[in-house]
């Protein structure tokens, strides 16, 4: 099975689609981590993406569509995947149509998560990590036992630059007016499944394994 976890920033896309490749034992792609490592290490891609990463901006499509292409055309892809993160234009959308075609392949299903923009951004404004160990947070849903202060090493917990409260605005913004147009596109060509992404996440994977026509299986 060939899926695309579509949703804005916050939505929840990684955290079920690895229930599901867990279930389906197919692979999950998200460009997110690629870019990131590639960040991380400072190859030309990381150089050219980073700025705009940094700002809450999309990534060009030429810098994404690369990675993606080459990446579905490797051995450990033809078994199935879910691609997280991409496509997020309708660009990208038919350049990702293009590279499948010329393997044969198509998106079977396309998964959209649906928060309202208040959730999102309650979400995501209330993570705080430690800069030591890595422990992700929130101030509400998942707090650490004294207030900004990790529970494994004692370290002042931060709040990332881009989970402020304007960052979030700002991406949600840049999400609307880029890639929401795509819900419309996959619709017209059946493939769209949306999916209540408000609850708990058990509740939220029954109603994608729902749409995807598993709750049977």
């Amino acid at each position: 099975m060939n899926l695309i976890f579509f949703g804005p920033p916050g939505a929840g896309k990684g955290t079920q689609a690895k229930k599901l490749v867990a279930d389906l034992g197919i692979l999950h792609l998200s460009t997110g981590d690629m870019l990131r490592e590639a960040v991380r290490q400072g190859t030309e891609l990381g150089q050219k993406a980073k700025p705009l990463m940094d700002a809450g901006k999309l990534v060009p499509d030429d810098l994404v569509i690369g990675i993606v292409r080459e990446r579905l055309g490797q051995p450990d892809a033809k078994a199935g995947f879910i691609l997280d993160g991409f496509p997020r234009t309708i660009p990208q959308a038919e350049a990702l149509e293009r590279a499948l075609a010329e393997q044969g392949r198509e998106i079977d299903h396309v998964v959209s998560l649906e928060v309202p923009d208040k959730e999102l951004i309650e979400r995501i404004s209330g993570r705080r990590s430690c800069p030591a160990c890595g422990a992700v947070y929130h101030v509400v849903s998942n707090p650490p036992r004294q207030a900004g202060i990790c529970d494994r090493d004692q370290t002042p917990l931060i709040q990332r630059e881009d989970d402020r409260e304007d960052k979030v605005a700002e991406r949600l913004r840049v999400y609307a007016e880029q890639t929401s147009p795509l819900k419309a596109w996959y619709e017209k060509k059946g493939l769209l499944r949306p999916v209540q992404g408000v609850g708990a996440p058990e509740a939220i994977y029954a109603g994608i394994r729902k749409a995807l026509g598993l709750s049977g299986r």
